[in-house]
């Protein structure tokens, strides 16, 4: 049997997903330390706070925006 990437010892395949879980409920437009809040009440995972925290300072119009700037950490 196979292992899954995920149980390889590697990143999760899908860092945007857990971001956005993370935000849920964040509203839009958000700056970065909104979305640093939003995800921090949330109880974010240290690895999703340090993707928000790598984030450039800008006003994000959507969670689509916020994975963008994710993929292009």
């Amino acid at each position: 049997m196979s292992q899954s990437r995920e149980t390889e010892g590697k990143r999760p395949l899908t860092p945007f997903v857990e971001v956005q879980k993370a935000l849920k409920g964040a509203n839009y437009p958000a700056d970065k330390n909104s979305l640093i809040d939003a995800a921090r009440a949330n109880g974010a995972d240290d690895d999703v706070m340090k993707r928000l925290d790598a984030l450039p300072e800008q006003e994000y119009q959507s969670p689509a925006d916020v994975s963008k700037a994710v993929g292009n950490e």
